[in-house]
């Protein structure tokens, strides 16, 4: 018996479904493990300017392999005070279409010259334009959620009404919900706020793209980043909000009246609150870290004597894929291929 097969499918399975295109963060792993594994013989060293230097160095020779056209536009400060990595400096091998690029080759200098928790190396990647240009106000007053609280909170809002709205909407009570500050004297008042809330405060001394990724990841024991940090961590902490489906909003915050006409002259209107859309307008954004140091939200960099080990996080928005890579290196095959010496700090 001949089995007939009509000639037409059906009209509903004639599209064929859209070919699945290049996941970049997958290359761009490589690049942040370079620049933890640089920086990790630095860990308590004393010397935060000798980590970040391995990594910027690191970073630099290894983001230059990966298929892309990208253009610093969050980096290591204007190209007259940084030789590497500097905004507006490009990267990558030049091919496919043109990207933005942000590059953190260590969050958290200090973590790592003291051996302290949460040190990462952290790269990000969007459609070219589509990320703010931080450079009139270097700093701006931050809050944080993961997806579950995301259409609830409000930076407007009292602390308080922040609080109790994570917690409801995270199904907790308010005395559970963590709260990640960084210790700064300016967050006096906000430290009081949140104790007065009843909610718990977690301090971190340096790092707050980890501390922002830790408040929307489950599982590390953090509900919500709140205070005054960098601008530039705050448009990688957007990029990686845009892969895991949390929130971030923030307004800017001049140090001074000079920063502040800075700011109004460039067109900056203070009084507005920047959404995750704001800080990167696209919707193909890339954001991988590597840990330096061990934390609540990756493992550091290990040492044995012929290998190394590494925990990334690997994010795509397009899919909305979270990856955990955890990586073995041969010490002998990086110094085969690197230009680089992973084996000492020096």
């Amino acid at each position: 018996m001949t089995t007939q097969y009509p000639h037409h499918l059906p009209s509903s399975l004639e599209v064929a479904p859209e070919a699945p295109d290049r996941n970049l963060a997958l290359e761009l792993v490589r690049v942040t493990e370079a620049a933890a594994l640089a920086a990790g013989r630095w860990v308590g060293r004393g010397d935060k300017n000798g980590a970040d230097g391995a990594a910027v160095r690191a970073m630099r020779t290894l983001v230059s392999t990966v298929s892309m056209n990208g253009v610093v536009v969050i980096g290591e400060g204007e190209k007259d005070e940084a030789p590497m990595l500097y905004n507006g400096e490009r990267v990558g091998d030049g091919t496919g279409a043109e990207c933005d690029v942000a590059v953190d080759p260590v969050d958290g200098t200090t973590l790592t010259a003291k051996g302290m928790n949460n040190a990462v190396a952290v790269l990000a990647v969007a459609d070219r334009g589509t990320m703010f240009d931080p450079s009139a106000v270097f700093y701006m007053d931050k809050l944080v959620t993961g997806p579950e609280a995301a259409d609830f909170v409000d930076i407007t809002a009292p602390t308080a009404v922040n609080i109790r709205r994570v917690a409801k909407a995270k199904g907790i009570a308010v005395e559970d919900v963590t709260v990640v500050v960084l210790d700064r004297p300016r967050h006096q008042g906000l430290i009081q706020e949140i104790r007065e809330a009843g909610a718990r405060i977690k301090y971190i001394s340096d790092g707050d793209v980890a501390g922002a990724v830790m408040a929307a990841r489950e599982g590390t024991g953090v509900d919500l980043l709140m205070g005054i940090g960098g601008t530039p961590e705050g448009i990688i902490a957007a990029c990686a909000m845009k892969c895991m489906g949390g929130v971030i909003q923030g307004r800017l915050w001049p140090k001074d009246d000079a920063e502040r006409q800075k700011a109004i002259d460039a067109g900056h209107d203070l009084d507005r609150v920047l959404s995750t859309d704001d800080l990167v307008s696209g919707e193909n954004v890339f954001f991988v870290a590597t840990g330096i140091t061990d934390g609540e939200l990756l493992r550091g960099v290990h040492y044995r004597q012929e290998t190394a080990t590494t925990s990334s996080l690997v994010m795509r928005s397009k899919s909305g894929t979270i990856r955990e890579v955890h990586a073995t290196h041969k010490l002998s095959k990086l110094r085969a291929y690197s230009a680089l010496d992973f084996d000492r700090a020096n």
